[in-house]
């Protein structure tokens, strides 16, 4: 396990590859943002949208997928108020026994910052049995509500003949080989992510759901986006700050709500992400101990490439919270896919990356390596 010599990105990320002098692809892309004239990219931007007129009869400009958190309220409250456009905001709501209250919280405060929301809702009794199948065969039980996630944004967008749709992503984190140097800031590849499988639906057939079942979960064909002429914008390319701390800073004062826990028990510092659910907790838990890194070294990264910290405090925040998770928040899932705290750490413990932990006869896990500095 080698470490960036810039920030504390791993070799473990999937796809990552240094430069010869030893940095990581996000600290080269974020060098490349340094000298942008964003004021250029906002004309460009206009330029762009001045080719998708509202249609006769529609009320909305444009889609924005949310949840009501920093980045997607920093969205929806740029594109009404910079791009002076009226967005239909798409939220994919979770069950009941999923949604926190500060996600409820948050949803509701874009509806009273004046937005529209349209809510989907994919059947809670297949929702929950895909969650289990996933966590028990993958470890990852959000491989299915993901798919359920990205999908809805275009499928809306064909239902109501609104082509434009926007999305955010931090510009250093995204792979390159996934970008066209032509447009940079189109996202139309977004099924093709690595994340998503490409939408195929494949290993939910074979666990027995019906195509019935798992209309939530698919994307619309191919033939269907180019019809309908859909054209997705990354945000995060216009806009200057786009990352953790920047849209926080942006969306606490428009009012959203963030977390009181304790970092000890989520393994977020900031507090300010996933707030719709508290079960990502225990799935970042889970990548720290499959990769090496949590959510917490993300964090850490774009703080020290921002230059608001050193390196090496960095390593000590490092150190004492990534992958930190609650046992509350491992009980109250284990609760609602219906397996004992047994069989969760029985799944865990199989995808513990045996190279950097040693899972102990008793079960314990302890780490091999030295955050920075690698094996």
């Amino acid at each position: 396990m080698k470490y960036c010599i810039t920030c504390l990105q791993p070799n473990t990320r999937v796809n990552e590859q240094f430069s010869d002098d030893g940095k990581c692809s996000s600290c080269i892309n974020f060098e490349l943002t340094r000298n942008v004239n964003y004021l250029e990219r906002f004309d460009l931007l206009k330029e762009i949208i001045s080719k998708y007129p509202r249609k006769r009869g529609s009320h909305f400009d444009c889609i924005i997928g949310v949840s009501g958190g920093k980045d997607s309220t920093r969205q929806a409250i740029w594109v009404r108020d910079k791009l002076k456009l009226n967005p239909l905001l798409v939220c994919l709501s979770y069950p009941p026994e999923q949604v926190s209250e500060l996600g409820v919280k948050n949803i509701s405060n874009l509806i009273h910052l004046g937005f529209d929301v349209l809510f989907s809702g994919p059947a809670p009794g297949t929702w929950k049995k895909l969650m289990r199948h996933a966590f028990l065969t993958f470890s990852n039980w959000a491989k299915s509500t993901e798919m359920a996630l990205y999908s809805s944004v275009p499928k809306t967008a064909i239902a109501y003949k609104i082509p434009l749709i926007f999305i955010g992503e931090n510009q250093s984190l995204r792979d390159r080989k996934t970008i066209d140097p032509e447009k940079p800031w189109e996202y139309n590849n977004l099924i093709s992510m690595n994340t998503l499988g490409g939408g195929d639906l494949t290993w939910m057939r074979d666990a027995g759901f019906s195509d019935v079942e798992l209309i939530s979960y698919g994307f619309p064909d191919k033939s269907e986006v180019n019809a309908a002429g859909l054209n997705v914008i990354d945000l995060g390319w216009f806009i200057d700050h786009w990352d953790n701390l920047g849209n926080a800073m942006f969306s606490t004062a428009y009012g959203i709500h963030i977390r009181e826990d304790k970092a000890e028990n989520t393994g977020d510092p900031l507090g300010v992400s996933a707030l719709d659910e508290d079960w990502v907790t225990l799935n970042q838990m889970i990548k720290f101990l499959k990769f090496g890194f949590g959510k917490v070294t993300d964090y850490m990264n774009e703080d020290i490439r921002a230059g608001r910290i050193s390196r090496e405090k960095a390593i000590e925040i490092v150190e004492k919270y990534d992958g930190a998770c609650s046992d509350f928040y491992i009980e109250s899932f284990c609760q609602y896919i219906e397996i004992s705290i047994s069989q969760f750490w029985e799944v865990v413990h199989k995808s513990v990356n045996k190279s950097l932990f040693e899972v102990t006869p008793d079960k314990k896990i302890i780490k091999k390596f030295k955050v920075g500095f690698g094996l």
